[in-house]
């Protein structure tokens, strides 16, 4: 949010005389302030750097087995609607020398999923910023969301949504990447 967080409470005030016939009643007074506040906080991974987070814990290893968290909780903001979508994340790598501390795996999802985004691309973005940082042998990212924006309207169905995204020896190697499909079942 670049903009002066006055100018988008004022923008929620707008929008609130649109949606409700009594927007100046007392249980709205304090909405466009908590919206502003909540919307900041909800977008704050574009000023974060994935670099800088994945570069301050990597450590030399002769380990070449697969590495993987799982079961890594997020929330994040449908670009489409600005709508909820939540879910799990499992992020396996192949170490290429270095691995990375295992605390920057849940800090990398934070830094995606606290942007405006489609599940898609939060994977494929997480998977590029391993990719590109630590250079590893092999990337997988694997996510199970569900969307509000299926469920609170529109088709109201209680689908799961999976996205899947592969680098390296997960594309090449079709048991590597149902290793790493059976460790997250």
């Amino acid at each position: 949010m670049n903009n002066n967080i006055n100018d988008f409470e004022n923008l929620v005030s707008k929008m609130l005389e649109h949606l409700d016939p009594n927007p100046q009643r007392e249980g709205l007074e304090d909405t466009p302030s908590r919206v502003a506040n909540s919307l900041k906080y909800l977008t704050s991974g574009y000023s974060e750097d994935p670099k800088q987070i994945l570069q301050k814990a990597v450590f030399k290893t002769n380990n070449t087995q697969m590495v993987l968290v799982k079961d890594i909780e997020f929330y994040s903001l449908c670009e489409h609607h600005l709508l909820p979508f939540f879910g799990n994340v499992a992020i396996a790598y192949i170490p290429n020398g270095e691995v990375v501390g295992l605390s920057k795996l849940p800090r990398l999802v934070e830094v995606f999923s606290k942007r405006l985004q489609i599940q898609e691309e939060l994977c494929e973005q997480i998977a590029s910023a391993l990719w590109d940082n630590i250079h590893p042998k092999g990337v997988a990212v694997h996510i199970k969301a569900k969307h509000m924006c299926m469920q609170m309207r529109g088709v109201k169905v209680n689908a799961d949504t999976i996205t899947t995204a592969f680098k390296g020896e997960f594309l090449k190697d079709n048991n590597l990447k149902q290793e790493f499909l059976n460790q997250i079942r």
